[in-house]
């Protein structure tokens, strides 16, 4: 039986913290269905609850499985990202089947060569690539195309570079992050959880992103997007046809 006095708030705040990436993207799915909108942001959503899920059983169990179901999505969810990307400006339910099978196929050599190898680094390289392609992607588009929605991009940049900061600090000063814990009050503690700071911040950074896309998108189909806030807080966007005079 695993000591919890020593790891049971390491596991608990690890695995919880993946709620913000499942239970918000299911409801912009369901919410997406309702609005008509195109199939693949439809598929962004759920993408980014598997994400969540996988990450959440990872956490959970410790095993090498749930890593996978963990890590693999993560790739399978930034292609769907990268398709959004680069298709928004194309007319209404396009198929771009170049670049999809460009991206599958991708995927399937990540898959194949990280079962192979089980390099942790080589999943990491092959994600960022697809961040970076997202990052230069969303540039272009507030800077020469919506240079109003700087806010939305950025803010959802800023937020996922900032959980990818946290990640790092947890990887290079893991030991010393939970010796300090040891030495202080609990409530202090949780706050250095900084594993669950990145799927807190990454999770919502990547529903920014979704959001950010769909933007961009709608605008293009003549809609008008709006960005609300339910109870105050969480993000969604709201739209309706453009009316015609």
């Amino acid at each position: 039986m695993r000591d919890f006095s020593k790891m049971g708030a390491t596991v608990l705040g690890n695995t919880v913290s993946n709620l913000i990436m499942i239970i918000p993207p299911m409801f912009g799915a369901i919410q997406s269905v309702r609005d008509g909108l195109e199939k693949r942001y439809i598929a962004s959503y759920l993408a980014l609850t598997v994400v969540g899920m996988g990450s959440w059983c990872f956490h959970m169990t410790l095993k090498y499985e749930m890593q996978l179901l963990d890590e693999l999505p993560m790739i399978y969810s930034c292609c769907i990202f990268v398709y959004c990307m680069f298709e928004c400006f194309k007319i209404k339910n396009s198929v771009n089947y170049h670049l999809l099978f460009t991206l599958v196929l991708f995927s399937l050599i990540v898959t194949t060569v990280y079962l192979k190898v089980k390099e942790p680094i080589f999943h990491q390289v092959m994600y960022g690539m697809l961040v970076f392609t997202l990052v230069l992607r969303s540039i272009y588009i507030v800077t020469w195309v919506y240079p109003w929605l700087r806010g939305l991009g950025y803010t959802s940049l800023g937020i996922f570079l900032l959980g990818f900061l946290f990640w790092n600090i947890d990887n290079i000063f893991c030991d010393s992050l939970r010796n300090f814990r040891k030495k202080v009050p609990p409530i202090i503690g949780i706050t250095t959880q900084f594993h669950a700071w990145w799927h807190i911040l990454t999770g919502l950074g990547s529903y920014l992103h979704i959001l950010f896309s769909l933007y961009t998108r709608t605008l293009y189909l003549r809609y008008r997007p709006k960005v609300k806030f339910i109870f105050g807080i969480w993000p969604v966007i709201l739209f309706e046809p453009l009316r015609k005079h």
